[in-house]
């Protein structure tokens, strides 16, 4: 039997700068393209420091995991970039603290730059199981 494939949309976060999806459903798992932090109804990248940049980049992902009916505690995979490593243990303080407690498997690389000159961006994967 052939898995079919879901688009999810949410109007609560930014809409594809690019010919993907904000995330596919598939099956039991949700795949959700990567996110930067950019407001949803105007497009602006929002926040200074990249503390302020993954506050949003969480609000982003959560709406995203809630148009596809779930929530960021069955997160199973997640990779950040950063555009400076040195940012690390900022950006991980909030991503903790956004997840509450929950641990999903994680990589975080180091690239040269993200779109709209973001200085971190995250991707995720999910389990509905």
């Amino acid at each position: 039997m052939e898995a079919k494939l879901y688009e999810v949309r949410s109007g609560d976060a930014p809409a594809p700068i690019g010919p993907y999806s904000q995330a596919i459903e598939a099956g039991k798992f949700v795949f959700c393209s990567g996110q930067i932090p950019l407001d949803a109804k105007s497009g602006q990248l929002v926040g200074a420091t990249p503390a302020e940049q993954t506050e949003k980049i969480m609000d982003n992902i959560r709406a995203v995991l809630i148009a596809a009916g779930a929530g960021l505690d069955q997160i199973v995979k997640t990779t950040i970039f950063l555009t400076d490593m040195k940012a690390f243990a900022e950006v991980n303080a909030v991503y903790e603290r956004r997840l509450e407690g929950h641990r999903p498997a994680r990589s975080t690389v180091a690239v040269s730059a993200l779109p709209k000159g973001a200085l971190v961006e995250i991707e995720c994967t999910l389990f509905r199981g």
